[in-house]
């Protein structure tokens, strides 16, 4: 099955890639490794998810926001390969930063989403390494920014 029909089969529209939000790249591929910077939970609308988990915002609340930095990840890995994703080769590891309070222990729940919309578009090649880690607070009052890196062809 091709990523497309997989994308299809999971209901996942990648938007366009957004642009980034400081004095950075939204990638970098150096070699056959690419690079994708901190994403965002922005919507295709441009609504951000913000708060504090275990806050302001529940589990579920910080999960929808790690699917959209799933998804706004693929649009950069997409825009990195030119809109190929059946370059990817491999997603090698994410980091997902979750904006929770101090006596919040679940950030790798929140982050589970990502992963498993990764492996389940790329399978067995989209199981990577992971952090979860807790943050006092992430730009512009996002819930959850996830980073990556991938091998690409």
């Amino acid at each position: 099955m091709s990523i497309n029909e997989k994308l299809k089969d999971l209901k996942i529209l990648i938007p366009d890639a957004p642009d980034p939000v400081g004095a950075y790249v939204a990638f970098k591929i150096i070699n056959k490794i690419a690079y994708i910077s901190g994403q965002l939970p922005i919507d295709e609308n441009g609504k951000m998810i913000k708060g504090k988990i275990g806050k302001d915002l529940n589990i579920e609340d910080g999960q929808k926001a790690a699917k959209l930095c799933a998804i706004n990840i693929l649009a950069q890995i997409k825009k990195a390969t030119n809109g190929d994703l059946e370059k990817v080769r491999n997603c090698i590891k994410i980091t997902g930063f979750v904006n929770s309070s101090d006596d919040f222990i679940d950030q790798p729940k929140i982050v589970n989403p990502a992963s498993e919309i990764l492996s389940g578009l790329f399978g067995e090649t989209g199981k990577h390494a992971r952090a979860a880690v807790s943050v006092n607070s992430l730009p512009l009052g996002a819930a959850v920014e996830i980073d990556a890196i991938f091998e690409i062809n």
